[in-house]
């Protein structure tokens, strides 16, 4: 796996009820299985729908590292929304950090309540490129509506990661962890998604 450092500092980021401590959870246990040390620390905004939320992943072929990702030295950011992508790369980033995000936004109460601006997509996609050494855009919300389940959006991201061979996981890998977390009525539905999010990247 080219360019994978170790440790190597995933961050899986979006707001609250978008799935994304769920596929930072897999990836873990993935991870795990393939025998690689992984710890993860997790972060809450607001308890409600809509607060920031991230998972910090240390992952290492030699030891456990603590949970929380030194600030300035994220490996990978992976997103859900556009703005959280910005602000954690603003803390985290650095000149080799890549970067997978949603493109689909979800404004903020501040934006919704017109006491505070969204950024125009444009100029957030120039900023998070501008931060990134790499970076892949995705409108994963949009593909999971196109299925017809907007609550796949995180596993079509999940697939994105997954293209992108960034990590040392295979779609097998993935596939079996599903088998083990979804019920069967909805293993067909994500395996589809997660097959999409391959496909997009």
């Amino acid at each position: 796996m080219s360019g994978f450092s170790d440790p190597y500092n995933l961050m899986v980021c979006g707001v609250g009820g978008q799935g994304n401590i769920l596929i930072s959870r897999m990836i873990g246990r993935i991870l795990v299985d393939k025998g690689f040390r992984v710890t993860i620390g997790e972060t809450f905004g607001a308890a409600q729908r809509g607060g920031s939320v991230f998972s910090s992943m240390r992952i290492s072929r030699k030891r456990y590292y603590g949970p929380l990702v030194p600030k300035g030295k994220a490996s990978l950011v992976l997103s859900l929304e556009p703005l959280e992508t910005l602000r954690l790369l603003a803390e985290y980033g650095n000149q080799d950090v890549l970067t997978i995000t949603n493109t689909h936004p979800i404004q903020p109460v501040g934006v919704l309540a017109r006491r505070l601006d969204y950024p125009e997509q444009d100029r957030l996609n120039a900023a998070i490129m501008e931060l990134s050494r790499r970076a892949w855009f995705v409108d994963v919300t949009e593909m999971a509506l196109s299925l017809g389940a907007p609550i796949v959006a995180n596993i079509i991201l999940l697939g994105c990661l997954l293209g992108a061979g960034v990590l040392p996981i295979e779609p097998g890998d993935v596939e079996k962890e599903m088998r083990e977390t979804f019920p069967p009525n909805k293993l067909e539905l994500n395996i589809k998604a997660l097959k999409a999010g391959i496909e997009a990247v």
